[in-house]
């Protein structure tokens, strides 16, 4: 479970909720020097945020171009201007009233640009963008509001039928990916599910809604809350159960997804139901302890009072600016709604085999909330990984280097992981 819970991040720098496109205004070259050609194209970085790495994607085209931010949602949002002088560009973005603005310089085929925003001037360095192939299908299942759209690794090879398992990703910004725009991207669940598909089990992943390709099924924060999660995810089951290209459904929690998919489980009979990393105490026990060292007394006990009207399902209208982004009024009714679950209860009510599986130097959920699961239903089967941590990978206890995995890509999911997954899930028993 990631330190601040939000259901729609608001970051320093970018706005993702209810996001609405503004009618951009073009700007030609300029300059008595003759643009450099090599800016034409797609260019890919990451900001380093005070709140993380926060990856984006420019497309620079000679009278125009656009931002992408995947981890947030926001795709091809046009630049207001766009000038460029010799080996210089400058770019304005016009974000819902937000100035942005994007000055680099191309040198040895990368650019070396700032981004400023909000009084915030943070370096930029842009490589050319690279392709990520797309190895999934896509479906497309009715939910509440609209379509929710997942991603459909399948089988290879292909038996048919093949079981299939739905993947949860945690709370937050956090994609179908396992990628966050606090945390950063490491693929932890796109390796996850491409690992099991390669394994003969098929994966469905998505984005929750509010995010990514389902971004346009929460536009107003206020009205989300973790039931729909939940519903979501039980529209998903059942039309998978449905399918007849799969044997049997499995579901698979991460994190958050871990509360989620239980509770998913309950309501559908799924094969098996996988917690990784999962919180074993609600919600409150969790943000009191987390927050424990890092608030003053006074906002301490502030935060203790108002989890306390919150799990008693009353709103808190004064709310002091420290604590504004945990607890302000439009997050509200979700952590009202997500307050009243006690995980390890919830997992007594699971029918189906369950197993438990908790990383040794996972910085967000601790062994304890571990016990507390098997404490709830006791004939799950729990698995420590020794070493790995919240993003699924090998990583050390030094906090810094621990969370250095975050933001990386090219290092491999725990070793142990995949096979005790597909071994649980291949074992009907």
């Amino acid at each position: 479970m990631k330190k601040w819970l939000l259901i729609c991040c608001t970051i320093l720098l970018l706005a993702a909720c209810g996001q609405k496109e503004v009618t951009a205004q073009h700007q030609g070259t300029k300059g008595t020097n003759a643009m450099n050609e090599q800016f034409i194209g797609k260019w890919e970085g990451t900001i380093e945020t005070p709140n993380g790495p926060l990856p984006i994607i420019i497309d620079l085209k000679k009278e125009s171009g656009t931002l992408s931010v995947p981890a947030q949602g926001l795709s091809n949002f046009p630049f207001q201007s766009v000038t460029y002088t010799g080996d210089k560009v400058k770019v304005s973005i016009n974000l819902n009233g937000s100035a942005i603005a994007i000055n680099g310089t191309i040198k040895n085929e990368q650019i070396e640009a700032t981004f400023q925003q909000n009084g915030g001037k943070f370096p930029l360095i842009l490589k050319a963008y690279k392709e990520q192939p797309v190895t999934y299908d896509t479906l497309k299942i009715p939910v509440q509001n609209g379509n929710l759209k997942v991603a459909v690794q399948k089988a290879s090879p292909s038996p048919s039928p093949s079981p299939v398992a739905l993947i949860i990703a945690g709370s937050g910004p956090t994609d179908k990916d396992g990628n966050s725009a606090l945390a950063g991207k490491n693929n932890s669940l796109k390796m996850l599910a491409e690992g099991l598909a390669q394994q003969g089990i098929a994966t469905v992943r998505y984005d929750k809604r509010g995010l990514g390709d389902n971004q346009a099924l929460l536009t107003k924060e206020e009205d989300g809350t973790f039931d729909q999660y939940v519903d979501d995810a039980v529209q998903i089951i059942q039309t998978l159960m449905a399918d007849k290209a799969y044997t049997r459904v499995h579901v698979i929690g991460h994190s958050e997804g871990s509360l989620i998919g239980l509770l998913a489980a309950q309501k559908t009979g799924v094969a098996s139901f996988v917690s990784i990393a999962g919180a074993g105490r609600s919600l409150d026990e969790v943000l009191l302890e987390q927050l424990k060292g890092q608030l003053a007394p006074k906002l301490f006990n502030e935060s203790t009072n108002i989890l306390t009207a919150l799990k008693q399902g009353e709103q808190v209208k004064n709310i002091s600016p420290e604590l504004q982004a945990l607890f302000r009024p439009s997050v509200q009714p979700f952590l009202i709604s997500l307050l009243k679950y006690q995980p390890a209860n919830e997992l007594a009510k699971v029918k189906s085999r369950v197993l438990l599986v908790q990383g040794t130097t996972d910085l967000q959920v601790k062994e304890a909330d571990a016990e507390a699961l098997k404490k709830g239903k006791q004939d799950s089967k729990l698995l420590y990984l020794a070493g790995m941590n919240h993003v699924l990978k090998k990583a050390p206890a030094d906090r810094a280097k621990n969370l250095a995995t975050y933001a990386d890509p090219s290092l491999p999911l725990h070793e142990e992981l995949l096979p005790a997954i597909e071994q649980f899930i291949k074992n009907e028993k």
